[in-house]
C-alpha cells in the first residue's frame, strides 16, 4: 500500500521544468537561445514544441519573418527547413508539421521583450510548429495567441537576428536558421 501511495505522489508531483536550447547561425545572429518553456501555462503546444525538436525537426529551420521592434518568427518546418527537398523560402511560413493544429491556450501571461509565442493563421485553434521571439512588447497580442516560453538567455542573440523588409517582414536573401534545437531540463 505504501508503495502504491508513493507512485501516486510521484505522479502527481509537478513535472520537471522543460526548455530548449536553440543554436542559431547566419549573416546576423550567431550563438545559442536558451527558452524556458511554461507547460503550466500552454501543456499541449509545450509538448508539440519539445517533440518537434526531440525528432529534429527544427534543425535548419530558418527565420522567415523578423519585423524590427516587434518579432521574429520560425518554426516551419514543412517549408522553412533549409536541409529538406521542400525547402522554399518563399514559402517559409505557410506550412507547419505532420501533426495536427492545437487548440488556443490563452492565458493572461503579456508578450513582453523575450516573450515566446505561438504563430497561427486566423483561427485561433491552428497554431501547429511556428513560433516566434518578441524583440519588444506587444501587448496587443495579449489573449490573441498562445505564450509558451520565455527567453532566459542568448537575448542578444535575438536581437542581432536579421532583419526582413516590408511590412510582413520576409528575409530577403539568406536568413538565419536554427542550426540545432535540442530540449533540456
Amino acid at each position: 500500500m505504501y508503495k502504491l501511495a508513493a507512485a501516486f505522489a510521484l505522479l502527481a508531483s509537478p513535472a520537471l521544468a522543460t526548455g530548449l536550447e536553440i543554436e542559431v547561425e547566419g549573416e546576423g545572429a550567431n550563438g545559442t537561445i536558451t527558452v524556458d518553456l511554461l507547460e503550466d501555462v500552454a501543456p499541449k503546444h509545450v509538448e508539440q514544441i519539445t517533440a518537434l525538436a526531440g525528432e529534429g525537426k527544427y534543425d535548419g529551420v530558418v527565420f522567415h519573418r523578423v519585423i524590427d521592434g516587434f518579432m521574429a518568427q520560425t518554426g516551419d518546418v514543412e517549408y522553412g527547413n533549409m536541409n529538406s527537398d521542400n525547402f522554399n523560402v518563399s514559402a517559409a511560413g505557410r506550412g507547419g508539421s505532420e501533426r495536427p493544429d492545437l487548440p488556443a491556450e490563452f492565458s493572461d501571461i503579456s508578450f513582453d521583450r523575450g516573450v515566446v509565442g505561438m504563430a497561427r493563421a486566423q483561427d485561433p485553434n491552428s497554431a501547429n510548429s511556428q513560433f516566434f521571439i518578441m524583440f519588444e512588447p506587444g501587448p496587443f497580442l495579449d489573449g490573441q495567441y498562445t505564450v509558451v516560453g520565455k527567453v532566459t538567455g542568448g537575448m542578444d542573440v535575438v536581437d542581432a537576428i536579421k532583419r526582413g523588409a516590408g511590412q510582413n517582414g520576409a528575409v530577403v536573401g539568406q536568413p538565419d536558421v536554427m542550426k540545432k534545437v535540442t530540449v533540456v531540463e
